[in-house]
């Protein structure tokens, strides 16, 4: 191949992802909050010694949020007594949507994720309950259905004999952003 004709597939490449309509092929994440019927809680800053969120570099890293409830509280209880796998996956989803309302507070934008990177999901589990990973897709599939392939992660799912307030699950994550 020449040299020019190098040049020209070098161009036109760039010229292709660096076009607007190719940027604004990902969905809008606010909007598509929206269209779920999702809308996050608006946060104030955190109290106290820790943080709900601490950025270094291009790495958000989000701690341990709970399963809140829309209208206050949160889901309580042990999968596998007191809750079926099906209620502790809708907790995990509770989770993931307290985890976007502190990232959103922390980045200003959902749409500057590029990537959720790695998630540790602990589930408030019964002695002989094995399905931990299960439970914890609800936060993945969520977290899929929000930002596409770009909410795919690199996960942990793991019981636990009991989590704070006896809440049912606990999820953390560490998520990659625009500059």
């Amino acid at each position: 191949m020449s040299k020019t004709a190098s040049k020209i597939i070098l161009a036109f490449i760039l010229a292709v992802f660096a076009s607007p309509s190719f940027a604004q092929s990902r969905p809008d994440v606010e909007k598509k909050l929206t269209e779920m019927g999702i809308t996050l809680p608006k946060l104030n800053a955190s109290k106290g010694n820790l943080l709900r969120a601490v950025r270094v570099g291009n790495l958000v890293y989000l701690s341990g949020h709970g399963p809140d409830k829309p209208g206050g509280g949160q889901i309580l209880g042990k999968v596998g007594d007191d809750l079926t796998v099906e209620q502790g996956k809708e907790a995990a989803k509770l989770c993931g949507i307290a985890l976007l309302a502190s990232l959103k507070y922390e980045i200003g934008d959902l749409n500057k994720v590029k990537r959720v990177v790695k998630v540790l999901g602990m589930v408030n589990s019964a002695p002989l309950l094995t399905q931990q990973p299960q439970v914890i897709n609800g936060f993945t599939d969520f977290m899929i259905e929000v930002f596409g392939e770009s909410g795919k992660h690199a996960r942990s799912a793991v019981g636990v004999a009991s989590l704070p307030s006896g809440i049912a699950v606990e999820i953390e994550m560490i998520v990659e952003v625009a500059p």
